[in-house]
């Protein structure tokens, strides 16, 4: 039996977890940040490495003492490099220098984009990740800052089929409940909206879908863009009454209507056109109730939906030491002297399989 230590800081959450064999996660817990950002309408990185400071050690002690262990019963500790908020990361990832060498663990460095995909696997998916029969697995990243398409092979090989190329979709959302008026976050903000509004009443642009009648490049086949949603979203709000609920609600419905819809039919052109026998959902945007529900909707019979649960889906530890198991069976340690990346590097497979 093997124990990782999971650390998490590349953003507005604090999280550490303990997990077993890369698959059972015995503790999980996440110190949001919501009320510190929430005066801005959007995260700061300077207080978000504040906040990781005060919150990391406290959250650490939790996760040990739930999981009912000791540093002393860990055989290693992993912590999220990149991509995300440099100041942010660098809290997560020298505390965790710190507590690997103090301690003489090896030291796991884990990319946060792919960690979220593996989240779909945890807690019972061993199984499906290790069967040849759920591959080509297509995976669609979709959070407030990555809005992207992986073609993921049974040997682990894997590519980039497209990514956004504006805004990413959580952004969008995000944004779209700010121009409404609505609380922060804004993603839950708006579905909560939606809810009692008509997804049909407005009609939002479905940038580099076809659905304008316009042919796409073969370079925007699996591209995302919806900078030009929002715009829309601004002109359709300008002279209107913000204040008068059934319009947020009937247009924070069509909105979130449009940002799904994007995100199913290009998932569901790359599945078909490169045969993928699973499709996974990953990341913050996946536990929105409409793009879970379409997708079930719509996605052929044949293919097998995997939706990470809703608490592995935004960011936490137990997919980034679920994932680095992975690379201590391998032996597979990062350097004392690693640092923090802000952006996706470029990838060729993932490092589960």
């Amino acid at each position: 039996m093997s124990l990782i230590l999971g650390i998490e800081s590349s953003c507005d959450e604090t999280a550490a977890a303990v997990i077993e064999d890369g698959f059972t996660v015995r503790s999980s817990v996440i110190a949001s940040q919501i009320a510190t950002h929430a005066p801005h309408g959007g995260v700061v990185p300077e207080l978000a490495a504040r906040e990781h400071l005060k919150a990391l050690h406290p959250v650490v002690t939790s996760a040990l003492e739930q999981a009912g262990v000791t540093l002393a019963d860990l055989d290693a500790v992993a912590v999220t490099q990149g991509p995300g908020l440099i100041p942010a990361l660098l809290v997560g990832l020298n505390y965790a220098k710190g507590l690997a060498v103090g301690n003489n663990l090896p030291l796991i460095g884990v990319n946060h984009f792919m960690a979220h995909i593996y989240g779909a696997f945890l807690d019972g998916g061993a199984e499906e990740l290790a069967s040849p029969e759920s591959y080509p697995m297509l995976a669609l990243v979709v959070s407030g800052g990555h809005t992207s398409l992986v073609l993921v092979e049974s040997n682990g090989e894997a590519r980039q089929l497209g990514c956004t190329i504006d805004d990413a979709a959580g952004e969008a959302l995000d944004k779209g409940a700010k121009l409404l008026g609505l609380p922060y976050p804004g993603g839950p903000s708006i579905q909560k909206a939606a809810a009692n509004g008509d997804p049909e009443k407005y009609d939002f642009p479905r940038p580099l879908t076809g659905a304008a009648g316009k042919a796409l490049s073969q370079e925007n086949l699996y591209n995302f863009s919806f900078s030009g949603i929002k715009t829309a979203l601004l002109y359709h709000l300008n002279g209107k009454d913000v204040n008068d609920p059934q319009l947020v609600a009937d247009t924070a419905a069509s909105y979130q209507r449009a940002v799904v819809d994007c995100l199913v039919r290009k998932t569901l052109k790359a599945a078909k056109d490169h045969h993928a026998r699973t499709v996974v959902v990953a990341g913050g945007v996946a536990c929105n109730a409409e793009l879970r529900r379409m997708m079930a909707e719509k996605l052929p019979k044949g293919i097998k939906l995997k939706i990470a649960k809703p608490v592995f889906c935004t960011d936490n530890a137990a997919m980034v030491g679920g994932i680095a198991w992975h690379s201590f069976r391998r032996n597979e340690f990062s350097a004392l002297d690693m640092d923090s990346f802000a952006r996706l590097p470029r990838f060729v497979r993932v490092p589960f399989i």
